[in-house]
């Protein structure tokens, strides 16, 4: 059986895939929020999609209702600068992950939450695959 014949089951059934989306960008924080490192229970577009923003994964972060909420359509840099809770380390993660580097955003949120290391030792992409059907 070739791989292009197979079906796989996030095929099948769309919300499967959202799902994995969704807990994947919380694993790469730790399920904490990238602008004031509580826990996320939501995900934040960083270019509002009243803005033009898109549901990508360089465009969504994790983020606490409050946040989120407080947040609302304003763009996530100019907000954040005016927050108590501004951390320019947070910052930067936040544009490296705008720019596409979830690498150097991971690193960064590290570098402002020591504990995140020890709290989420496997942060890295789990090895979930899907067995064609």
């Amino acid at each position: 059986m070739h791989i292009n014949d197979a079906v796989f089951l996030e095929d099948l059934c769309p919300k499967i895939r959202f799902r994995q989306w969704r807990k994947s960008i919380h694993r790469f924080t730790g399920k904490s929020c990238i602008y004031c490192g509580k826990p996320s229970e939501s995900i934040d577009h960083i270019l509002p999609r009243s803005q033009g923003g898109s549901s990508t994964t360089e465009n969504c972060v994790p983020a606490c209702l409050s946040c989120n909420g407080d947040k609302s359509d304003n763009n996530a840099l100019y907000w954040y600068r005016k927050q108590k809770f501004y951390d320019p380390r947070r910052a930067m993660a936040i544009r490296a992950w705008l720019d596409g580097d979830l690498r150097l955003a991971i690193r960064l949120l590290q570098w402002a939450n020591p504990s995140f290391n020890k709290k989420n030792e496997n942060y890295e992409f789990d090895d979930n695959q899907y067995n064609a059907a």
